[in-house]
């Protein structure tokens, strides 16, 4: 084993060969769900719905109502009260709840309607794919390569992949309620590759989350980190394909 003045924090060991060896071309992907290849529907539209369930539908329509709302949630989820209930709300679906409920009780037009507003939140068609998110699973799927979802989400998001027809197109679902753990937690990682029989070093990580989607890459995956903006339109995704088309091109040279 080659030791090293600065060692990197790993969860993994290659072997001598290993690492003087080329790095093994990506022969699977793993994709982060919220930010990455799903978005929740915009805030408008999901007070719309909660409004709908509640008869508060009105109120939405005075000038600035949105604006307000939306300023009201910015604010309480700065409340050290807030903040200290989202650590590890994606442990459980109980967990997840306390927090949400927690922090719209603090927001005017939430109080009172925060069950119908967390049964809009996990909807299943609550959460939509991104314009690009169908062709480069699909493209992904045509060359061959396994996909599998790792994401710290409280339900079983599987029910979003389902409701837009994409269930088909992934092969794995690590979720961190399922597990107990969230990430960065190597095993996630390494659960993903398990259930995929991949390589973590022939593995590619998508995210946008430097820390926890960052983390793949003490388990010897490579990683791809998304900008963290707010996108409407494609997300970036196809360079995921350049990735992988530059990586097996370099293997036949």
């Amino acid at each position: 084993m080659i030791h090293t003045l600065f060692e990197t924090p790993s969860a993994y060991h290659p072997s001598d060969i290993e690492t003087a060896a080329p790095v093994p071309p990506v022969q699977a992907v793993l994709f982060d769900f919220s930010n990455t290849i799903f978005q929740m529907i915009g805030l408008e539209t999901w007070l719309r719905r909660v409004g709908t369930a509640c008869g508060r539908l009105a109120a939405l329509d005075e000038p600035g109502a949105v604006a307000e709302i939306s300023e009201q949630l910015r604010a309480a989820f700065r409340l050290p009260a807030v903040v200290a209930l989202q650590d590890g709300r994606d442990l459980s679906p109980e967990r997840h709840r306390r927090a949400m409920l927690g922090w719209w009780e603090r927001v005017d037009f939430l109080r009172g309607a925060e069950e119908a507003a967390y049964r809009e939140l996990t909807a299943p068609d609550a959460w939509a794919p991104y314009p690009d998110t169908e062709p480069v699973l699909r493209a992904l799927r045509e060359r061959g390569l396994p996909i599998a979802v790792v994401s710290d989400f409280a339900w079983d998001l599987r029910t979003h992949l389902t409701h837009h027809g994409l269930d088909a197109l992934v092969d794995a679902c690590v979720i961190s309620y399922e597990h107990g753990r969230e990430k960065p937690d190597p095993q996630l990682f390494l659960k993903a590759c398990a259930d995929l029989g991949s390589d973590p070093r022939a593995t590619l990580m998508v995210g946008d989350n430097p820390t926890r989607d960052g983390g793949a890459t003490a388990c010897g995956l490579r990683t791809y980190i998304l900008p963290a903006e707010p996108r409407t339109g494609e997300r970036g995704l196809a360079d995921v394909l350049r990735l992988v088309s530059r990586d097996h091109t370099s293997r036949l040279r």
